[in-house]
């Protein structure tokens, strides 16, 4: 079986807090790994987290990007190679625009947007206004 985490189970997991939640957490993931089940985490929970840490525990959007690709990376937990990219970049908008585009991509779709920096975030179409 394969295990989906939730944002509320990945925040825990990144902040430690509380602490007899986050252990309940890790004992899960211990669990997991022994018995062979995959556990992952995706795009959606990725973005809300992006959010909840922010709005709940008042990390910048900097450290929260930064917290969520390194637990991303560290093996605990399966992503997408694109959505760990898109976690990891700099440029192409802000994380949900990246995570869009990178969701986009992984389903083989081009995104089509308005936003110039979402357009260079990767397969994507630049639509343009008409002037006025």
């Amino acid at each position: 079986m394969s295990l989906g985490l939730d944002t509320s189970v990945v925040v825990r997991l990144i902040l430690g807090v509380p602490a007899a939640i986050t252990e309940t957490a890790r004992r899960r993931l211990e669990r997991a790994r022994a018995e062979g089940e995959r556990v992952h985490v995706t795009d959606l929970v990725l973005a809300e987290a992006y959010v909840a840490l922010q709005y709940h525990y008042g990390v910048s959007k900097g450290e929260s990007a930064a917290l969520l690709s390194r637990f991303a990376a560290s093996g605990a937990v399966l992503v997408p190679a694109r959505t760990l990219s898109a976690l990891q970049s700099a440029s192409g908008g802000g994380l949900a625009d990246r995570l869009i585009v990178a969701r986009h991509e992984i389903e083989g779709w081009k995104t089509v947007t308005f936003d110039q920096r979402q357009a260079r975030a990767g397969q994507a179409e630049l639509l343009r206004a008409p002037r006025r």
